[in-house]
């Protein structure tokens, strides 16, 4: 069953149930207030009654005047009786007022039992059958030992309750079948929306994720519901962008990985043929030796480097302990000095910057950005080296005067296997897993890491850490 039926027979079970409680209740109200006033009609009838019957010589059953007595018009069809103390019927009148083959009531036998002056109302049968009945009053005669009873019949209080009953039949029908036709058609304008909502999720469905409901606004519960599932839909639209780029990145990372491997691979193998060649020729053996070695290194340290970049990549937490970045940059200072004696670098630190994290990988971070520094920058250009504590972090700045990159390729330094001058030797230029290497480490230490390049005006790498005791997270670059 349609949720639009569901709706429709809900309100008109509801308005069926109002219409019914309000019938019963007024046919309720109708009846007891007929019934008083018949009962009223009863008790000012009694005296009249009482006396036709006392003036009448008449026994039985007669046809009564057509009137009543003092001029007092009874309900048509009012009956009165007269017994004695035995219960025996000393008189009786009808006042049929000309009518002929009127109905009486069938009185119970006994009669209920009437003390002092008390009087008894009840319903009995009548003669003519039917369900109209008579209301009966039973009342002891003062300064007697008899007992009257008076009748008045209910045809007319039964006819005003069936006709309210009629009445309120035909108005329920026609209200309910008026408020089916209305409530349908509003039920139908109010979902159409959600069926416009059906139509767009099943294009979403089939693939179209720019695609978004209507109508979407805070004013409705459907506007709402359009709202909070276009803000769905949108963040499901990032997250599959998110995973294509993720998945094409990861491809590109296979990609270059076995490219880059498949170089040292095959200049082993290659070397592996000149010294199985070589046997007898003392230089040809060294020199196939001698690249073997070198290559296998070098793939060594390629595949060491992807492990970091992986063990990185999922998420582990480095190790948390203090660490002196300024000591840690003056000994990979030293270092780089010792190693390119005739490159001119300057060191520019604070006393201390004390951070918490994994000493060798920070350690690795800053040897990764002066190796970058000397490689790619000419020998007579100016490395300086700056570690600053202020507000919280610790940074760590190299600068270099070399001849700086292109926005386009300043933008991808970070990635993995990327390098900017692709015609570079491997020998020389790396195989571009450094500074990818740098930003996840920094990453993984709740730091960032930016460059600031420009064409001819060099470049500068700016690492930013939190300082310890610090819980704040740096800004983003």
């Amino acid at each position: 069953m349609s949720l639009r039926t569901r709706l429709l027979l809900a309100v008109l079970a509801c308005v069926a149930a109002g219409l019914l409680v309000a019938g019963v209740a007024t046919y309720v109200s109708l009846r007891t207030f007929l019934l008083e006033r018949v009962d009223a009609q009863l008790r000012d009838a009694a005296i009249p009654t009482f006396v036709a019957l006392t003036n009448s010589s008449q026994t039985g059953l007669p046809s009564g005047p057509s009137g009543g007595p003092g001029g007092t018009n009874l309900p048509p069809g009012t009956y009165g009786q007269l017994r004695d103390t035995s219960g025996a019927v000393v008189n009786a009148i009808s006042f049929t007022y000309g009518q002929q083959d009127q109905p009486t009531p069938v009185l119970p036998t006994p009669l209920p039992t009437v003390t002092g002056r008390a009087t008894v109302v009840f319903q009995a049968r009548s003669t003519a059958g039917g369900s109209a009945g008579f209301r009966v009053l039973e009342e002891n005669v003062p300064n007697s030992a008899g007992v009257l009873i008076v009748a008045i019949p209910l045809n007319e209080t039964h006819q005003t309750l069936t006709r309210l009953l009629t009445i309120e039949a035909v108005v329920s029908l026609l209200v309910l079948g008026a408020l089916a036709a209305a409530a349908w058609w509003l039920i139908k304008r109010d979902l159409r929306p959600l069926e416009t909502m059906a139509v767009t999720a099943d294009a979403i469905a089939a693939g179209d994720l720019a695609r978004r409901v209507q109508p979407a606004e805070p004013r409705t519960e459907v506007g709402r519901l359009g709202l909070s599932l276009n803000t769905m839909l949108s963040r499901i639209e990032e997250a599959f962008a998110e995973r294509a780029a993720t998945e094409e990145k990861l491809r590109r990372f296979l990609a270059d990985a076995s490219h880059e491997l498949r170089t040292p691979l095959t200049s082993i193998r290659g070397y592996s043929e000149v010294f199985g060649r070589a046997k007898d020729d003392p230089e040809d053996l060294e020199l196939a030796m001698r690249r073997i070695e070198e290559e296998s290194k070098r793939m060594g340290v390629m595949v060491e480097e992807l492990l970091v970049l992986a063990r990185l990549g999922e998420g582990r937490e480095p190790e948390k302990l203090p660490v002196d970045l300024a000591r840690v940059v003056d000994d990979a200072v030293s270092d780089a000095c010792a190693s390119a004696p005739a490159r001119e670098i300057v060191l520019k630190r604070t006393e201390t910057a004390d951070v918490l994290g994994d000493e060798h990988q920070l350690r690795q971070v800053v040897n990764n950005l002066l190796t970058n520094a000397v490689r790619h920058t000419p020998d007579q250009a100016q490395i300086r080296v700056l570690v600053a504590a202020r507000d919280g972090y610790a940074t760590l700045a190299v600068v270099d005067d070399g001849p700086g990159l292109e926005p386009d390729v300043a933008a991808q330094v970070f990635e993995p296997f990327y390098r900017a001058d692709k015609s570079r030797a491997r020998e020389t230029g790396g195989a571009g897993l450094g500074l990818a290497i740098v930003a996840a480490i920094v990453e993984a230490h709740r730091g960032t890491v930016r460059l600031d390049t420009a064409p001819g005006a060099g470049a500068t790498f700016t690492v930013t850490l939190p300082l310890l005791g610090s819980l704040e997270t740096p800004p983003s670059p």
